[in-house]
């Protein structure tokens, strides 16, 4: 079988019932689940044809370059597509478990008000794991992670008239946002040791390699470490593991194949992917397995004393993770795919017979309490504290609230003078100088210059943490947003090569996005009352308004779906290997601006409806 034939039917097949099944109508329960297994059926099928055909004809790995999406001088953005043993031992996975569990889901979410919802997210998901397991580079990796990261918010957020999935959605999609912050300065680091977008292939060719990495061994170490920070996130390893039993509240079976078998492991998958190029450096190793093991005792113990079954199988699944983690800094690449679908498989049959698991062992809870051993006083002290700090998870969601979130709020609402009004002027402000300096850039003194492009930057910082924690106006947190890109776009304008051309890649679609949001935010304010000091719920009886201003805030976030997502990655082609400083506040403007347009979403659409005619769900435990 043709390689390209069969990535292009593995990958088209999600796509195409993906548009499918949003013409299809909700009532029609049969077609939506049947058009979901399908797809996973058909792409088990090629993935198992292929994979025999691969083997017969040698398993050499295939790469091919799909398409030049833009190209420039010193820049090239393509997607690249790679198949060999890790792909499509994931690529198996993926299209086993999508297939059992829409199966599943067909008879456990029959008659569900979100049952189109529900189907369409797993068909969007299945595009982006598809595009990841098949990328050949990160630009095209980058892609199926922002799909992916969507995709999870949604599906967590299925019961949107509760407050507590909206809530928990919004954290997972904070802690995914973490890990988006290592994609970028990885990309921007990696552009720089090669001097071009490089591929995954020539990434782990050891000669070329092991030159690059003895003229910076520095970079390297730091490139690995920032892929671990990607890896991490998404596998909710330490110190992110608080999110996983969160993400629970969505449906089983999203919860199956989500976070028990195929989303959880694309942390493991990322590091499989780049083990060629860190493998050499002793260092990272040592981290990954500290990291690992601590990872492992902790999971473990706190797994032992969950009160609910999901939370339970989550923090197994996180322990078993960090194993995998360990095995992998080993180069023990085999066992750990074995590991991964042993894993996988596990807890999604854990995850999906956990309903009926509650009602087995509720008589075993009840009245079968084991007797209590004699231990001395000390040591059934220590077991008491040890106990309690399990209860409490080890404080990692308070912990990580406390080093990142909390110092952001505060900065953010330090800026109480800024009301709506005064935004657009002292933005017109900024630009009015920033502009008049760039015109006559040639007056001004080196250190000047240089140091303006972080200036604009860490402005434009400013205003997303300001729009990421405003409780008031919500077109003025969506206009803060926008002035954010622009001011990074003025930023990078004072650096070499940077033309007009990029500065429509990278603002056209966010500026479109926002003309588009303000004017549904001022159309709906004529009848409703919207803020961001609560949840609305106005999904209820805006649902198509809803659903395109989902698409605007996507858009505003550089979402691969229109060309600011390409813009973003050109920009950071343009800042030298000595701007740290401007490249980590460039790239952490950027997952701000993704949360804070997800957080307006939540606000002004989700949870439960603000008028008292509506049905108002119970708080979750």
């Amino acid at each position: 079988m043709n390689t390209t034939y069969f990535v292009h039917g593995f990958l088209g097949l999600p796509i195409l019932g993906f548009l499918i099944s949003l013409f299809l109508s909700s009532k029609k329960e049969g077609a939506l689940s049947v058009l979901s297994y399908s797809t996973a059926f058909l792409q088990l099928l090629l993935v198992l044809v292929f994979s025999g055909s691969w083997l017969l004809h040698g398993a050499v790995p295939v790469q091919f370059k799909e398409i030049s999406v833009y190209r420039s001088e010193n820049y090239d953005f393509f997607i690249d597509f790679l198949v060999d043993k890790l792909t499509l031992t994931f690529a198996f996975l993926g299209a086993s478990l999508t297939f059992l569990i829409t199966i599943y889901s067909r008879y456990y979410l029959h008659r569900e008000s979100g049952y189109k919802r529900f189907f369409n997210t797993i068909l969007f998901f299945n595009i982006g794991y598809s595009i990841i397991i098949f990328s050949g580079n990160m630009e095209t990796l980058f892609i199926g992670w922002e799909i992916l990261g969507v995709s999870s918010f949604l599906l967590i957020a299925f019961y949107r008239e509760r407050l507590l999935p909206v809530k928990n959605a919004l954290k997972v999609f904070s802690v995914y946002r973490i890990g988006d912050i290592g994609i970028i300065l990885a990309m921007w680091l990696l552009h720089h040791f090669w001097h071009e977008n490089v591929t995954f292939l020539e990434m782990n060719r050891t000669v070329t390699l092991h030159e690059h990495l003895a003229q910076n061994s520095g970079v390297g170490l730091l490139i690995a470490t920032l892929f671990y920070l990607s890896a991490a996130a998404k596998s909710a390893q330490l110190p992110f593991s608080s999110w996983l039993p969160r993400a629970m509240e969505g449906p089983t079976p999203s919860s199956a194949i989500f976070y028990g078998s195929m989303s959880v492991h694309i942390g493991a998958f990322l590091l499989l992917r780049t083990l060629h190029f860190w493998e050499n450096q002793l260092y990272f190793k040592f981290g990954l397995v500290f990291a690992g093991l601590l990872t492992a005792v902790i999971a473990t113990v706190i797994s032992r004393v969950q009160s609910t079954v999901k939370s339970q199988i989550a923090y197994a699944s996180v322990a078993q993770i960090g194993l995998i983690f360990i095995e992998i800094a080993f180069g023990w690449e085999n066992i750990a795919l074995l590991h991964i679908l042993g894993n996988a498989f596990l807890r999604t049959y854990q995850l999906l017979i956990s309903p009926s698991i509650v009602s087995y062992k509720i008589r075993e809870q009840l009245y079968e309490v084991p007797a209590q051993e004699n231990k001395s006083s000390r040591l059934k002290g220590f077991l008491n504290r040890y106990y309690v700090l399990s209860l409490k998870e080890w404080n990692l969601d308070n912990g990580l609230y406390s080093v990142l979130w909390k110092p952001l709020k505060k900065i953010g609402r330090g800026w109480k003078v800024l009301n709506f009004r005064y935004v657009f002027w002292l933005m017109a402000l900024i630009l009015g100088i920033g502009l008049l300096l760039r015109f006559n850039e040639a007056i001004l003194a080196p250190v000047v210059r240089e140091r303006l492009p972080f200036f604009f930057t860490f402005w434009g910082f400013l205003m997303a943490v300001k729009a990421f924690t405003e409780r008031d106006s919500v077109r003025k947190s969506l206009t803060l947003i926008m002035f954010n890109h622009v001011s990074i776009s003025l930023a990078l304008s004072f650096n070499a090569h940077f033309d007009n051309a990029h500065h429509v890649w990278y603002l056209s679609g966010i500026v479109l996005a926002w003309a588009i949001g303000y004017f549904l935010l001022t159309r709906m304010r004529k009848t409703e009352w919207i803020s961001l000091d609560n949840f609305y719920g106005h999904i209820y009886e805006y649902p198509k308004t809803g659903f395109v201003f989902l698409l605007v805030c996507l858009g505003l976030s550089g979402f691969p779906i229109t060309p600011s997502f390409i813009g973003e990655d050109l920009i950071f082609s343009h800042i030298e290997l000595d701007q740290f400083g401007l490249a980590f506040f460039t790239a952490f403007s950027l997952v701000i601006n993704g949360l804070a347009t997800m957080r307006i979403y939540a606000r002004v659409f989700l949870g439960p409806h603000v008028k008292n005619y509506h049905q108002i769900a119970k708080r979750s435990s």
